[in-house]
């Protein structure tokens, strides 16, 4: 019997086989019990209430309705995550800030800079709509953005919406939608200088100036950092190293980025922005294919290299107080590749914007006309035959807005035309109420979809008769806030069809290998729980997640997927520091969709402790795994278990 590990490359187009392979066990879950408790003890929050205790009520987000809107108005699941907050975190990945979010797990092939996958609420990372700035991310070979690809550095805030939009942004958005922002200038002029070193031989340095003057502003950035890394695919336990189960070296990174932000006040009611960023991250990693022959396993020490480019221009007006238009044309491209062992994929995605809102009073309602445009150009070898592919979809978005004392209504409706699948109507209906001034009670229903990738139908493993995957989504909140105190809870039931999968046979398929086909319904339900406590300096906060997201045929749980996870943190501040801790556990996983491969849960104990040095240094210390677990996100590649980071930014103030 043939077993087969396809690394990152083959997560980038390749076809990706069954996995069935030999690795390190991980630690048994051992705090999830006590979250719940404390969880339902509290009555935790349903938009991450932790996050929403910090937010003022002027406070808006655009996240929810692509229009901005006050905090305390909203009727989804939304969460925010400030600049201070990423800083404090000394991560060193996008994806690494949002798993400590409610609702978020993710998986990773490695270190920082190999492939990564996030899930929201259960649902696949090609079901979550991701944008920079407006702009589009995503892959037209495996579906979903390339978390490893995006900057940290150049991130200055985040919105994560859990749950369906598809009737606000289309094809995509089923589990939901991350929003992520560059820094914009403010008033005068303000620079600032970074430096950070870490565990294995992490180094990074930054810096950019933004500022206003007069009717212009402006932000630029740029960083780089590297990493000597670790072996991410150390021996097996059960198998000599000598028999070629490992390779022993070090796979690091390297990542330089950049970005420009602009900004015109044409007059008070008019304005124009343009965003520019550019990332590139090349990492090492060991492509392996193991066989149960001899020799059992090759290896060979690769490198990966993700680069992304971003643009949008954007105008905005106001013509009166009742009618504002915004017109924005947007464009990115990903690029994946990979050496010695070659392969090279390229995503452009090209977009057009325009939107109307009407403001009567406590109404609003909003047209929205869209185009998309997606290419792909894949080459598996330097041999093989190019595949370069593109379609577009056109579409027409109505929605309604209503908030007037306890009452709160959004309804939205959107019809998709794609260039080949024809049209797709969407929906989605929210109602919030609130009981008391503390105390809000909120149900939402809607469908969404997402059309399969250029790869999935023209590929060599590709079927052009693949219909869009679909879903149907309800769910219940209810949320407390008075006082320093914030609880809440969310339940849902998203029901997915035609989900696409790669299996051996398909109808159509022209490999022998295998292709992908609609071959799955899934099931994710679950419930969401978080709370915040303020007690004089000190800030506790958790959050936990209850959930079940299966494959409605067999009844298997979804691979890579736990059934509970959650955060329970603790900031004080005391003599000028802020100190925290928190930990991150996760219950057990199966690394295959036949519920064979066992992936242990895990608890992580984080520390951090920040000061002001001076009036315009700040000081940034954490330890991440301080027990030094032993754990993995897939089987076969390892984490880099303790890990420091110590860094210092100059801001003048």
């Amino acid at each position: 019997m043939i077993s087969c590990v396809i690394h990152s490359r083959a997560a980038r187009g390749r076809a990706p086989a069954p996995i069935r392979h030999r690795g390190l066990a991980c630690l048994p879950l051992a705090l999830a019990s006590a979250f719940g408790g404390l969880a339902l003890f509290q009555l935790p929050t349903l938009a991450n209430a932790q996050e929403k205790a910090a937010a003022t009520l002027g406070e808006t987000v655009v996240t929810a309705n692509r229009t901005p809107q006050p905090l305390s108005d909203l009727v989804g699941d939304v969460s925010i995550i400030d600049r201070q907050t990423i800083e404090r975190s000394g991560a060193t990945g996008v994806a690494d800030v949002l798993a400590r979010q409610p609702g978020i797990e993710i998986t990773r092939n490695g270190g920082v800079g190999n492939t990564t996958s996030l899930y929201i609420r259960g649902a696949e990372t090609r079901f979550t709509a991701v944008y920079l700035d407006g702009v589009r991310i995503d892959s037209q070979s495996t579906g979903g953005a390339g978390w490893e690809g995006i900057p940290l550095a150049q991130i200055d805030r985040i919105e994560v919406l859990r749950g369906p939009a598809a009737a606000v942004y289309g094809s995509d958005a089923i589990g939901g939608v991350i929003q992520l922002f560059t820094k914009r200038g403010e008033e005068g002029v303000s620079p600032y200088a970074g430096i950070g070193f870490g565990s294995h031989g992490l180094r990074k340095i930054e810096g950019g100036v933004s500022g206003k003057s007069g009717l212009f502003d402006y932000s630029f950035g740029v960083a780089h950092e590297e990493s000597k890394g670790f072996n991410v695919q150390p021996a097996d336990k059960r198998t000599p190293s000598k028999d070629g189960f490992t390779s022993p070296d070090r796979d690091g990174y390297r990542s330089t980025s950049g970005n420009l932000k602009l900004g015109f006040q044409i007059t008070p009611d008019q304005r124009i922005d343009a965003t520019l960023l550019q990332s590139n991250i090349e990492a090492g990693y060991d492509n392996a294919v193991s066989f149960r022959t001899r020799p059992p396993i090759l290896f060979r020490n690769d490198v990966s290299n993700n680069t992304l480019r971003t643009a949008g221009l954007t105008w905005s007006a106001k013509w009166n107080d009742i009618y504002s238009t915004r017109v924005q044309v947007t464009d990115s491209q990903s690029v994946y590749k990979t050496q010695p062992s070659f392969y090279r994929t390229e995503t452009n995605l090209r977009g057009y914007l325009f939107q109307n809102e009407f403001r009567f009073g406590p109404h609003l309602v909003t047209a929205t006309l869209e185009r998309r445009e997606d290419a792909l150009e894949n080459a598996p070898t330097t041999s093989a035959k190019l595949l370069s592919q593109d379609r577009s979809q056109n579409a027409l978005a109505l929605g309604y807005g209503f908030v007037q004392g306890p009452h709160s209504l959004q309804l939205h409706v959107r019809r998709d035309k794609d260039s080949e699948f024809g049209g797709k109507t969407t929906g989605s209906a929210a109602y919030g109420f609130a009981i008391l001034p503390s105390l809000r009670f909120t149900a939402s229903a809607g469908t969404a979809f997402r059309v399969p990738t250029l790869y999935q139908r023209f590929s060599e493993y590709g079927v052009a008769t693949l219909r869009p995957e679909d879903s149907r989504n309800v769910e219940l909140g209810l949320n407390y806030a008075k006082d320093g105190t914030t609880a809440g809870i969310v339940v849902y039931r998203n029901r997915v069809r035609n989900m696409i999968d790669f299996v051996g046979t398909a109808t159509g398929c022209a490999s022998s290998f295998g292709c992908y086909t609609n071959v799955k319904r899934a099931t994710l339900q679950g419930a969401t729980l978080s709370a915040s406590q303020r007690i004089g300096d000190v800030t506790l906060r958790a959050s936990f997640d209850v959930q079940d997201p299966k494959d409605a045929e067999t009844g298997n749980l979804l691979a890579r997927r736990a059934k509970r996870h959650g955060t329970l943190g603790a900031d004080w501040r005391v003599a000028g520091w802020t100190l925290g801790a928190e930990v991150q556990a996760s219950s057990q996983r199966y690394d295959d969709s036949a519920n064979k491969v066992k992936l242990g849960g895990y608890t992580l104990l984080n520390l951090s402790a920040s000061t002001q040095i001076t009036r315009d240094l700040n000081l940034v210390a954490r330890i991440d795994n301080v027990g030094d677990k032993d754990y993995q996100y897939a089987r076969l590649y390892a984490n880099g278990g303790r890990s420091a980071y110590l860094g210092l930014k100059w801001t003048p103030q």
